[in-house]
């Protein structure tokens, strides 16, 4: 296992995935996009531009609806990190596969966060317990 440590935000996963980090300079944000070997991914995301957790989840789930006009999706808040999060968990179909698809956006001292996983159904009995792991390792220091 490798550990990602930013700002006061951290999570551990698999040694075995590729990472990789982009840098918004302007507004001191981050996104690191953590690969499996097969087609699930996860991104962990600080973006201190957003206003709160919740716009940061409204403007990810536009996202994703502007590029999967037919998503079955449900609202969720949950605790991440200790923390009260907020997102959703959506199902859409790419040309020929089901994709499960999940957003968790909470405040940090350094800004919102977002943690989104993304699995197909090929890899999701193998990927899928990992990206919940990588999630629940998040850890937010309180300063």
């Amino acid at each position: 296992m490798n550990t990602f440590d930013r700002d006061g935000i951290s999570f551990r996963y698999p040694a075995n995935w590729s990472v990789e980090t982009d840098e918004d300079s302007d507004s001191g944000g981050w996104t690191i996009t953590i690969t499996s070997p097969q087609t699930a991914f996860a991104i962990v995301s600080l973006q201190p531009s957003a206003s709160d957790p919740a716009d940061l989840s409204d403007q990810t789930l536009a996202a994703v609806r502007g590029d999967y006009k037919e998503l079955d999706v449900e609202n969720v808040m949950q605790t991440v990190a200790g923390r009260p999060a907020i997102g959703f968990d959506a199902d859409f179909l790419t040309v020929d596969t089901a994709i499960a698809c999940r957003v968790r956006c909470l405040d940090t001292p350094a800004g919102p966060l977002l943690a989104m996983t993304q699995v197909s159904e090929y890899d999701r009995e193998q990927n899928d317990p990992v990206l919940h792991a990588i999630v629940a390792s998040l850890q937010v220091d309180e300063d």
